[in-house]
């Protein structure tokens, strides 16, 4: 149904363009005759009071742009007529472009539109537009088609001739309306402009007849001026703009937040509006006996003898085979559509819709009566005043074996599942011929989730490598329409990114190879399949590999602020009643031998208005975890928030994670293992699949050459990075490419590269010390030092990056006094720099000189680090030079627990491990370090250290 709620809707984008707001915003009724289809010319009416007249002289570029709001609206009998006029300045060529077309939509069927003024103010001359001619065309359009609302609107549009920036535009235009369904009622609403909103002149004014028991109410959180009486009307006059609203907690429910909303009417009580209503909804004699809705009725009534099912049935019936069309033409807006005519076109409104159903179940000897809603303000609904404007939608309630149903023909895809879920619409009005009194809806959740996802992560390849990725995530309702329509209109490139997006709502990483979509019309749900490939987060805690698998989420910050005076008798909204069903299974590698699920596997709690239960196990290598949430929409008392908080707070341990076995095998060994099982050939194959589906994007290249990095098939990953160049050329692929040719000994194509980077790209750090690294070990050092002092010179936050490079290259050529000299005189500027600390002490310990400071050195930097490899490598080797092997033993686990790849840690604890006996452990080391870095050798041969 329509109602002024709607109606305001539209008439928001009418004020956008040209400030007449809430022309519409009053009761959407229908004259009792049709109104003129063009635009009526006319004088002010002489119950308008004038607004000041703007003085174009006083103007200056800090004047608002609107000068002038004037609403008024006379209420008299069942009619409304709403008077608006603004006056706007022209500021700039793109304000000339907005108001340099007037246009005023209205619906004829439902009152004049009149037009009393159309006047550019330009310094003292007023030129009338309007003078001696009607310039307003008429433009016959359905302009809300694409979102089913068939209105009869047309829109009235004019070019405003000789229109200036510095100009001033003054419009003044009338609608009247009256609605004969209203029985002699009158009702209206209106927004009220709020700071800081700006405007030189604004007000609200109404007037009515002495006689008429027109009330008003504003929402404002603001009292209403005294009303004043002249010449036998009332006056309300409301200034405008209103003071800037109070801060409100962000989850304070709707019928404390302060709406700019001011609304009036003459009905008694919500009884009255009740019996109004009701004489449209009678059924008695709609049905043709032998027509083909009482066919439909008896087919239902010969399948189903449950009446719960005959009310299902009869509800799909009419979400499935009659599609949504507000019909807002003639008497549409409160007037239902005949059930004969909404079968014969297959389209109806909610009125129309609730009309069929209720005639239907009426028929089935079920007790059934219709029920008013308003889809946006359910929560305030109590606290308005009695009037069909407070409503703009209307569905079933039915009682069927002493129980409630609350039927919505415009929902999607209810099934008997469904059957005793409830709308989100707060409070209703019955319709009723006796009058009917106001009810709260019951909040519950939801019999089926709103979504399901399931999501399986296959990590058999190893913890860091890939894990293959399967996404499955079922809806339901207005989710499995929108789904079913985004794939009939979008492209394939856009499907492609919204479900990307869908995914990665629950799954950050991944990258998506393949998607299908699914529609299962007898459960009434849709189905979004995906699959892919993601990196997964298993980080090291306490020596140990982990990763999360279940958070209680936000639900465990629970923390309501109600530390304000005002703020403490305000209740926190839970928001909408909700269910939620999420089920993640990981499968692990190695059968998952070893493996541990961390955590209480069962969870069942109730807290903020969400009751959470959760089922996890681990069995063999398949770890599961499902949760499902479901929420009532039940708001938190003040009183009661104490309470949740502290059970909120008890759920952040009730994480779950998995923890690997402490002797998981180090990186290079899990990728062995992940190649002879073919795991690797089965992650590239989706990069290659991916890259077949678009060959031309260069990205999709350098992805695959990434994953060939990581499992150091360099030939493979050179190739890939070459494609992508040529594709799209960046500093990133071409400093990818350059180590890959420093790894197999390429130098001159290393440096080649290198340079490339740089050229593209100057300011990033790594390109330029990637560089000069190269260019030493080239052997030009006199370049690398040139470079790394050039970057130095330039200062900014890289600075001591540059400063320790360079201090290396000085010791490692030869000037070993000269780079510690260099990285002394920084670290005095900067003591706490763990990069510079590790510098030295790295220095010292690949020199063999000064351990002993050396070792405070390293200490230090550990101690300082957030990711302390570098710096634990560096004492393993001040450790090694001292003769403490097990304490470099030691410090090489720890690092390589963080940073598996690191191949200076694997060659420095081979050549230990050989020393102490360990002929094949150091094997295993060498060949690991050798494999990831082919240079390791040489690197190691500059500071004295040979593998025998």
């Amino acid at each position: 149904m329509t109602s002024h709620a709607e109606a305001s809707l539209r008439s928001r984008s009418f004020h956008a363009r040209h400030g007449a707001l809430c022309l519409l915003a009053i009761a959407a009724g229908n004259s009792a005759a049709r109104a003129s289809d063009k635009p009526v010319y006319a004088p002010v009416p002489d119950w308008v009071k004038p607004a000041p007249v703007t003085d174009a002289a006083t103007l200056t570029d800090a004047s608002p742009i609107l000068l002038v709001y004037d609403f008024q609206q006379r209420l008299q009998g069942d009619q409304s007529w709403t008077y608006v006029e603004t006056a706007k300045r022209v500021a700039s060529n793109e304000a000339l472009q907005a108001l340099g077309t007037i246009t005023f939509p209205w619906q004829p069927e439902h009152g004049d539109l009149i037009v009393h003024r159309v006047e550019i103010i330009r310094g003292t001359e007023r030129i009338d537009l309007l003078k001696d001619k009607q310039p307003f065309s008429v433009l016959r359009r359905e302009s809300q088609m694409e979102q089913f609302i068939l209105d009869g609107q047309l829109s009235a549009t004019m070019p405003v001739e000789g229109l200036r920036v510095g100009d001033v535009l003054r419009v003044a235009v009338s609608l009247t309306l009256s609605d004969p369904t209203l029985k002699g009622h009158v009702q209206t609403g209106v927004p009220l402009l709020r700071a800081p909103f700006r405007v030189d002149f604004a007000r609200t004014r109404f007037i009515w007849p002495k006689a008429q028991n027109v009330r008003f109410k504003s929402f404002a959180g603001l009292p209403l001026p005294a009303t004043t009486e002249a010449n036998g009307y009332n006056e309300l006059l409301v200034s405008m703009p209103l003071p800037k609203d109070i801060d409100l907690p962000q989850d304070a429910p709707v019928r404390f937040q302060h709406l700019p909303l001011l609304e009036g009417n003459d009905f008694a009580d919500w009884a009255q509006v009740s019996a109004i209503m009701a004489p449209l909804y009678a059924t008695e004699g709609l049905i043709e006996p032998n027509g083909p809705i009482a066919a439909e009725i008896a087919r239902i009534m010969h399948s189903q003898n449950d009446p719960l099912k005959r009310a299902a049935a009869a509800l799909q019936l009419v979400q499935d085979q009659i599609r949504y069309q507000l019909i807002a033409l003639d008497t549409g807006n409160y007037v239902p559509q005949a059930p004969v005519k909404t079968w014969s076109v297959r389209y109806g409104d909610c009125k129309a819709k609730t009309l069929l159903l209720l005639a239907m179940l009426q028929a089935m000897g079920i007790e059934a009566e219709p029920v008013l809603a308003s889809s946006q303000l359910g929560g305030l609904v109590a606290d308005r005043l009695p009037s069909a404007g407070a409503f703009d939608h209307i569905f079933v309630h039915a009682r069927i074996g002493g129980d409630d149903f609350w039927l919505d023909g415009t929902g999607r895809d209810t099934r008997l599942a469904d059957i005793r879920d409830v709308p989100r619409f707060e409070t209703v009005l019955p319709v009723r011929l006796t009058g009917g009194a106001l009810m709260s809806l019951p909040r519950r959740a939801d019999a089926r989730p709103t979504a399901a996802t399931e999501i399986i992560l296959d990590s058999t390849a190893g913890l860091r490598l890939p894990s293959l990725v399967t996404f499955r995530q079922t809806f339901r309702g207005q989710q499995a329409q929108a789904l079913r329509l985004v794939i009939g209109q979008a492209t394939k490139d856009d499907l492609q990114t919204i479900v990307e997006n869908v995914v990665k709502r629950q799954v950050e990483e991944a990258t998506i190879v393949a998607h299908q979509e699914s529609f299962d019309d007898v459960a009434g749900t849709a189905t979004l399949t995906a699959s892919g490939i993601v990196f997964t987060n298993w980080a090291i805690d306490n020596d140990a590999l982990t990763n999360s698998i279940y958070s209680p989420g936000a639900i465990s910050g629970f923390s309501p602020d109600r530390a304000r005076t005002t703020w403490q008798m305000i209740p926190v909204s839970t928001g909408a009643p909700s269910h939620r069903l999420d089920s993640l299974r990981t499968l692990l590698p190695a059968g998952g031998k070893g493996f541990v699920l961390e955590g209480d596997p069962e969870l069942d709690v109730i807290v903020a208005g969400q009751h959470v239960v959760r089922h996890a196990s681990l069995t063999g290598n398949v770890a599961d975890v499902t949760s499902q949430r479901t929420t009532t929409g039940e708001e938190i008392p003040v009183a009661a928030i104490g309470a949740q908080r502290k059970i909120a707070a008890t759920l952040s341990t009730k994480s779950l994670r998995l923890i690997a076995p402490v002797d998981y095998p180090l990186y290079w060994e899990e990728l062995q293992l992940a190649r002879r099982l073919g795991k690797t050939a089965a992650i590239a194959a989706l990069y290659t699949q991916r890259i077949a589906q678009k060959p031309e994007e260069g990205d999709r290249y350098a992805a695959r050459a990434t994953f060939y990095a990581q499992t150091y098939e360099r030939e493979k990953a050179i190739a890939d990075l070459t494609k992508a160049i040529s594709l799209m050329p960046t500093a990133q692929y071409y400093a990818a490419r350059a180590a890959h040719y420093r790894a197999l000994g390429q130098s001159a194509k290393a440096i080649a590269d290198a340079r490339q980077a740089i050229e593209l790209d100057l300011k990033t750090a790594d390109y330029a010390l990637s560089l000069a690294a190269l260019q030493k070990d080239a052997g030009d050092a006199a370049g690398a030092l040139a470079l790394l002092q050039e970057r130095i010179d330039l200062g900014g936050l890289d600075k001591n990056e540059f400063i320790g490079a360079k201090a290396e290259t000085q010791a490692e050529t030869g000037d070993v006094p000269g780079g510690l000299a260099l990285v002394d005189a920084a670290i005095v500027k900067t003591p706490g720099n763990a990069r510079l600390l590790n510098v030295r002490c790295w220095i010292k310990a690949t020199q063999n000189v000064m351990l002993d400071t050396a070792l405070k050195d390293c200490s230090k930097a550990i101690e300082l680090s957030d990711s302390p490899e570098q710096p634990l490598d560096s004492r393993a080797m001040v450790y090694f030079r001292l003769g403490r092997n097990e304490d470099a033993l030691a410090d090489l686990k720890a690092a390589l627990l963080r940073a598996p790849e690191q191949s200076a840690s694997l060659f420095l604890r081979a050549i230990i491990r050989r020393s102490t006996g360990d002929k094949a452990g150091s094997d295993a080391d060498l060949a690991a370090a050798r494999g990831m870095d082919p240079q390791i050798d040489k690197q190691f041969r500059k500071f004295g250290i040979v593998a025998r």
